[in-house]
């Protein structure tokens, strides 16, 4: 099934996927929640769907791209990941002994298994004892082949639903996002929970990298609406997926 795709518009696609480390046969990862349960991984803070992904972003090893990119629809997947190609080996430099007065003072109880962020690193702590605590910040995937298996369930064509997905995939919720599209912009109608949401100035840079991949357009216009309750006013009525068309700004002729 091929997508023809608009001037440097990329095609987006949604997995189904299954990750482990091949070398020890362990999931690590999965979009299923009854294969996490199984497999001792749930988060119940994570919501299990098929994962939207922008085709040609190259956000994971390029062995996966390459295979997600020729993947038909429907058809399950498997590709095989050397660790030298996949998150490296081991670097036995980058573990560390700390005291254990620097994690007190940051209020944090140690204990062997416990991702802990020190300075700017995001580590791992492998043992604890006689007052100092050692510290692995080798990617938990460093030194394991990997093996993946997936399914692309869906080719997302629609803008609107590939906006969404974007919205999702970095901010968890797409509910109450509005879009307008248009040949040099896309316009974001805002819902009232991102006026207030610690998350949402993170997530709004991804999601503007993210559309500029998805859509090849620069232009990205975040619009809030902020109105008082008035009584007996007259309700506006808003379509659900259209807000109104924006013009092009004028470009003045060289001199």
């Amino acid at each position: 099934m091929v997508i023809e795709m608009a001037n440097s518009e990329k095609k987006m696609v949604r997995l189904d996927y299954r990750a482990y480390l091949a070398d020890i046969e362990k999931l690590y990862d999965t979009t299923n929640e009854e294969v996490a349960k199984e497999a001792g991984i749930h988060n119940e803070k994570y919501t299990y769907a098929p994962m939207a992904y922008i085709v040609g972003s190259n956000k994971l090893f390029p062995a996966l791209e390459e295979a997600i990119e020729k993947a038909e629809v429907g058809v399950e997947t498997e590709v095989l990941i050397p660790s030298e190609d996949a998150a490296g080996v081991r670097n036995p430099k980058l573990i560390e002994i700390y005291p254990m007065r620097d994690f007190f003072k940051q209020e944090i109880n140690p204990y062997p298994g416990l991702q802990v962020t020190l300075g700017n690193r995001t580590g791992t702590i492998m043992s604890v004892g006689a007052g100092r605590v050692k510290v692995d910040f080798n990617s938990p995937l460093a030194g394991h082949d990997l093996l993946y298996k997936f399914t692309v369930t869906e080719i997302l064509s629609d803008p609107t639903e590939k906006a969404k997905a974007i919205v999702e995939v970095n901010f968890g919720s797409s509910d109450g996002f509005k879009f307008a599209f248009s040949d040099v912009r896309i316009a974001v109608t805002l819902p009232e929970i991102t006026k207030f949401h610690q998350e949402w100035p993170v997530a709004r840079f991804k999601v503007v990298t993210d559309m500029r991949e998805a859509f090849g357009i620069d232009v990205i216009k975040f619009i809030e609406v902020w109105a008082s309750a008035k009584k007996d006013a007259p309700k506006e009525k808003v379509s659900e997926e259209k807000a109104p068309e924006e013009k092009a700004p004028e470009e003045k002729p060289a001199e």
